[in-house]
């Protein structure tokens, strides 16, 4: 799709690649919408982006309030061409003190959250018969990882969604596109104390994402060695993937 000229809606814009992609996506001359809780930080991240942009706090676990921001979008600012549904939260599970709060709350935040910003803009891009929504899922979503027994299956269970949207919206006029990254620094990131490999920058992220935008790719994953190793890793039989997989829990 054009960027220039577009209005773009980005969730979980306060922080981290909802930021930084924020900044990408004015600095290519889109009208750009941002809606995260941190009312504050998300002021701050609007008021430094290098072209137009608005703050419009709101909670993705809260449907109605999702529907309230996207009308004001939609009234104040423009039709939404672009929805990046990106919010999402990472807490790393310890087995050994099993809690399925944990589980529940990245199910809620993170694919609920996702379903939440299609309740609020996929009627009217439908109305319209145009549009892309952008969802960012992970590479953790493709296979079990360390620590990741809340994280993994949300991921996993957006990225299933946003294939299967692909598959029936395309005829409608809507396009779909999945992001999934791998490390990228992030106040989420900062606090994990296991390996990281190939960790990039969340500025490197929101290029990558904004030319996969424009150059309409189904589906983007990087950095590089993720794209590469993600194809083997999703048929590498179980017994092999799980000692791998074990060594980064002894290296944490």
């Amino acid at each position: 799709m054009r960027i220039r000229g577009s209005v773009a809606w980005i969730t979980g814009g306060s922080s981290g690649i909802g930021a930084a992609l924020a900044h990408e996506l004015c600095r290519r001359g889109a009208r750009v919408a941002i809606t995260a809780r941190r009312a504050e930080r998300l002021a701050d991240v609007a008021a430094s982006a290098p072209g137009e942009a608005h703050a419009l706090p709101g909670d993705v676990r809260e449907p109605a309030a999702l529907e309230e921001v996207v009308a004001a979008v939609e009234a104040n600012v423009g039709p939404i061409d672009l929805a990046v549904l990106n919010a999402g939260i990472w807490t790393q599970v310890d087995v050994r003190k099993w809690d399925s709060a944990i589980i529940r709350e990245h199910i809620e935040t993170n694919f609920m959250g996702m379903v939440h910003g299609l309740d609020a803009v996929l009627p009217r891009m439908l109305a319209r018969r145009s549009g892309t929504i952008v969802g960012v899922a992970s590479v953790a979503g493709y296979r079990g990882y360390t620590r990741a027994e809340a994280y993994g299956p949300s991921k996993a269970a957006e990225i299933n969604l946003l294939e299967s949207l692909r598959v029936d919206l395309g005829p409608l006029g809507v396009d779909v596109q999945l992001v999934n990254p791998g490390f990228v620094r992030t106040p989420l990131t900062e606090a994990n104390d296991f390996p990281m490999p190939f960790m990039i920058e969340a500025p490197d992220a929101a290029r990558r994402i904004a030319d996969a935008i424009e150059k309409g790719k189904a589906e983007a994953v990087f950095p590089l060695p993720y794209r590469v190793g993600m194809k083997l890793v999703r048929v590498a039989p179980v017994r092999l993937y799980t000692a791998v997989s074990r060594r980064f829990v002894k290296a944490g």
